[in-house]
């Protein structure tokens, strides 16, 4: 599979500085460092604003430090005689292009899709554009999508892990030197940096809300499969987010005097037939069980409908919260509460940091958590009964 989509090379790219420090005067006078044009140079640049080769490199190419004075002299000399930096010829001599590789579960989903503008938008600020692949939640295409991009020579990696038991490629890719930041998922055993939603707390806030309305048995629906939950602890679910908002959940009914509330999970929504059928079995359980909890967006319409089809009103009969505020949401009726995930502002941070390591940052890797917030709308009502 080859990456979906690539955007013309730019011609300010961030870069580390190791990669330029060494060698900037003999690459200054490599013939390959002409423009576009054919005919000025990097060392024409360097002579014109007065200063040495390997500052001009520096300045042309985005990387290293100079003074704010040095900057506007390299940039006007090369605006006075019409220089073009070689993208090509730049790569053949640092090995890296000015491309960040992005890994997404699904791009269909709109959660990945509204990060991946974020991504787009944050990346372009900064000189940078982007390759977008596809892993469909499957380990193996993410490897095979990660060795793409490598391959690709991207500055650095953007990906949404599908197996957080699994890091043995994006350890190498660090450890050849691209900086990986994983998005919406968290990685214990990688050292690197992590933009992810506060799932575990989101998913606690939004079963109170319902148990403040006096439901005691909610069921959640998700795509996951039943051998990973058969530990007390979730610690077989893969993915973190997923495993954080199902802790939430546990942690929360067993709060609210539910003895077994694993048994309020129901597995494997990974089609319209399958959550068809799962409402039908979440319904015979009724009058106990009084609202549903969706795990994203995309199982949360199907659940809505099939509860739709069913003849169930929400919020009447039964109370309904999806996660992700997906267009759908607004537009349903009644309008669907919500966890809200500011997925944008998840692929805009990732973004930043990613940036900050292609700078030469060498701080401690960071696992940075954006709040999500539950939005009320009118889905949610008081149980039946009270």
């Amino acid at each position: 599979m080859r990456p979906v989509s690539i955007d013309v090379f730019v011609r300010n790219v961030l870069i580390r500085v190791n990669d330029f420090v060494t060698g900037a005067e003999k690459r200054a006078d490599d013939p390959r460092m002409k423009s576009n044009t054919g005919s000025v140079t990097v060392a024409d640049v360097a002579r014109a604003a007065k200063v040495s080769k390997a500052t001009a490199a520096r300045v042309l190419g985005g990387y290293g430090v100079a003074s704010e004075s040095t900057r506007e002299a390299v940039n006007r000399a090369a605006a006075q005689l019409g220089y073009v930096a070689n993208d090509l010829a730049r790569s053949m001599s640092t090995g890296r292009t000015g491309l960040i590789g992005v890994v997404v579960g699904d791009i269909e989903n709109a959660f990945f899709s509204k990060a991946v503008r974020g991504i787009s938008d944050t990346a372009r600020a900064a000189g940078l554009n982007v390759i977008i692949t596809n892993s469909s939640e499957t380990v193996e295409q993410e490897r095979e999508m990660v060795g793409v991009l490598l391959r690709q020579r991207v500055a650095g990696l953007i990906v949404a892990p599908t197996d957080s038991r699994v890091v043995d490629h994006l350890q190498a890719a660090i450890a050849s030197g691209t900086p990986v930041v994983t998005l919406d998922r968290d990685l214990a055993a990688l050292d690197a940096d992590a933009v992810c939603g506060a799932d575990y707390d989101a998913a606690r806030h939004v079963m109170r809300r319902l148990q403040d309305h006096g439901h005691r048995e909610i069921a959640y629906v998700t795509a996951l499969t039943d051998p990973v939950l058969q530990s007390d602890d979730l610690g077989g679910v893969p993915i973190s987010a997923v495993r954080e908002r199902l802790r939430g959940f546990v942690d929360a009914s067993r709060e609210a005097g539910v003895a077994q509330p694993e048994q309020l999970i129901f597995t494997n929504a990974v089609n319209e037939d399958r959550i068809f059928g799962i409402v039908a079995t979440l319904l015979q359980r009724r009058p106990r069980i009084t609202a549903v909890l969706a795990s994203d967006s995309i199982i949360g319409a199907d659940v809505f409908r099939a509860l739709a089809s069913a003849g169930i009103r929400i919020p009447q009969d039964l109370s309904f919260v999806s996660w992700f505020d997906a267009d759908w949401t607004r537009i349903a009726s009644p309008s669907v509460s919500v966890v809200d995930q500011p997925t944008y502002r998840f692929g805009a941070r990732a973004t930043e940091c990613l940036i900050e390591r292609l700078n030469g940052s060498t701080s401690a890797p960071r696992k940075l958590q954006i709040a999500t917030n539950l939005i009320e709308r009118g889905s949610i009502g008081a149980a039946p009964g009270n």
